[in-house]
């Protein structure tokens, strides 16, 4: 087994709190420094790991302990930093806050204890002074298992004010390992469902990680936090690998990406690629077809709501697409990539695919959930449990076909998704680490159909 990487936490009380800001920064600068840097998001946020991906030259990767289930975590983070010299975790929410009445299932806290990683925590020290010793002392001492090893102080207004923070800490003996100040150019727009995505707003996300990579330079003592980082606890496990495929030939599996489809585990293109496929990325704003000798396609999620004029323009694209799927091919789409099948979203055509219409809504749907498959379909024999997660603003109608692609038990029970001939389409995401049956299963089916 090859040594642990050196490694840090950053977590916060709260979000809103600066985790982003910090982690993000951190990995710049150190990667500045000529580190290798291997960054991980806690929870299953597919876009903070774009803005981690910039600042480090790898590919962000999330530690979702309730998607993948507490067991994976430790492997699938050592597959991710294999041969880093540090790795950066951005926690998720506050510290202790996890998935809804599962304790701290999922929680920045229980990963950062499944890798024995010290914690950085990131505090909003903008109104209050000496009450931020109560609130460090306290997420210090709640959990003896989980360890602060420091504290950054963000948005600190004057130096009178760091003076009077610093005073404060002196007592809860926790150190002060950064104070930033408020800045401009270091803030990442948002809109419904939170951060714009790097990929839509490549340059101006590029000079805003630099932003922060030169803030946390300035501001934070990054030798003391390397130092902190090299004093994590040995992981005992294995990384995670995909698992080979079975004797066959390869198969091409197009995978749609670019700015309306942004959404992706880093894992899944690796286990397609371990099970037999070829994976061909193509953008559906600009591509007028699919790749050369397409099998399969995977369509993830995204913001096909903002891109709907452009996607429906494509018409070119979208009758490929369509005429795959009448074909029986393999298709597996989630959530912007269920929208990007049906009929129409906001009143414009789309594939066709499905018959149903989608449209944007004010309601935020929002959680985990457990599923299970009703169907048989290129993805999951009837059965299969697999837990998921869901994140929109849009509305599907009708919610699920003549065979649904998922029975979810929490929070109330449904069925939603379509299994139509080789198609799967839902809102619901799952992380395919969990069970890479689901990879084999849907490139035989590619290599078959």
């Amino acid at each position: 087994m090859s040594p642990s990487v050196p490694r840090l936490v950053v977590a916060a009380p709260a979000s809103g709190s600066g985790k982003t800001t910090v982690a993000t920064g951190l990995m710049a600068a150190f990667a500045a420094r000529g580190l290798a840097v291997s960054p991980h998001k806690v929870g299953p946020d597919y876009i903070d790991p774009g803005y981690h991906a910039l600042a480090t030259g790898r590919v962000g990767r999330n530690l979702d302990a309730y998607l993948c289930g507490p067991e994976l975590i430790g492997p699938l983070f050592r597959h991710g930093a294999r041969g880093c010299d540090l790795a950066v975790v951005e926690g998720v929410m506050g510290l202790f806050d996890g998935a809804a009445g599962e304790g701290e299932l999922a929680s920045t806290a229980q990963v950062a204890r499944l890798l024995r990683a010290p914690v950085v925590l990131v505090v909003d020290a903008s109104s209050q002074s000496r009450s931020v010793a109560a609130l460090v002392h306290g997420f210090a001492s709640w959990d003896p298992r989980v360890r602060i090893g420091g504290v950054i102080l963000n948005k600190v207004a004057s130096d009178r004010h760091e003076e009077l923070l610093r005073e404060a800490l002196d007592s809860a003996g926790v150190p002060v390992l950064g104070v930033l100040r408020r800045a401009a150019g270091v803030d990442t727009p948002s809109r419904h469902l939170g951060l714009v995505p790097a990929a839509e707003r490549h340059t101006d996300a590029v000079e805003a990680v630099a932003a922060m990579g030169a803030q946390v330079e300035a501001g934070c003592d990054l030798d003391a936090l390397l130092a902190l980082a090299r004093g994590a606890g040995d992981l005992a496990c294995d990384a995670w690998e995909p698992p080979a495929a079975a004797p066959g030939g390869r198969t091409v599996v197009a995978v749609a990406g670019g700015p309306a489809f942004t959404f992706s585990y880093a894992e899944h293109a690796e286990l397609l690629t371990a099970a037999g496929a070829d994976v061909v990325p193509f953008d559906p704003l600009r591509d007028a077809c699919l790749p050369d000798g397409t099998a399969g396609l995977v369509i993830g999620g995204g913001f096909p709501e903002v891109y709907a004029a452009e996607l429906s323009a494509n018409e070119p694209l979208r009758k490929a697409v369509a005429d795959l799927a009448a074909s029986g091919a393999p298709v597996a789409a989630e959530c912007a990539g269920l929208l990007y099948l049906c009929r129409e979203l906001d009143g414009l055509p789309m594939c066709g695919v499905l018959d149903a219409t989608a449209r944007m809504t004010e309601r935020l749907t929002l959680g985990y959930r457990d599923a299970v498959a009703v169907g048989d379909s290129a993805l999951a024999a009837a059965g299969t449990r697999m837990r998921a997660h869901e994140f929109h603003r849009t509305v599907v109608e009708p919610g699920a076909g003549a065979t649904p692609a998922w029975g979810v038990r929490t929070p109330a029970r449904r069925v939603e998704g379509f299994v139509q001939g080789g198609v799967h389409a839902s809102y619901l995401h799952t992380h395919w680490a969990a069970a890479p049956g689901v990879a084999r299963r849907f490139v035989e089916r590619c290599r078959t159909s």
